[in-house]
């Protein structure tokens, strides 16, 4: 797969996007990041391990623990793309938007 279908994988499930978020305010530790979780760990292990894949994540040992971080970077290849539809979708707006002006006007042209 591409980076950016790894990416929309990676954050198409609600666990992972609330470890991104909780990774937003820095590193943290394996089992600080499965606490808040009702999930059993290896399924933690299996949702990081997709966030890595994606490189939404990077892993650095400090001493004995490591530190799992947020590399946000790749969601910028997503907001790249959700621009391009929101493009057209204000393009499709605005067109509305003139078909019901020209509408009014020529309803106010036949009174």
């Amino acid at each position: 797969m591409d980076q950016l279908s790894d990416v929309l994988t990676a954050i198409s499930h609600p666990t992972r996007r609330a470890i991104i978020d909780q990774l937003s305010s820095g590193p943290a530790r394996f089992l600080d990041i499965a606490e808040p979780h009702d999930t059993a760990l290896n399924a933690v292990t299996k949702h990081l391990k997709l966030l890595e894949r994606a490189g939404l994540i990077e892993r650095e040992k400090q001493g004995r623990e490591v530190f799992i971080s947020l590399r946000a970077e790749p969601l910028k290849q997503v907001a790249g793309w959700v621009h391009e539809y929101e493009r057209f979708w204000n393009s499709k707006l605005d067109q509305f938007e003139q078909h019901f002006k020209n509408k009014k006007k020529t309803k106010e042209k036949k009174r």
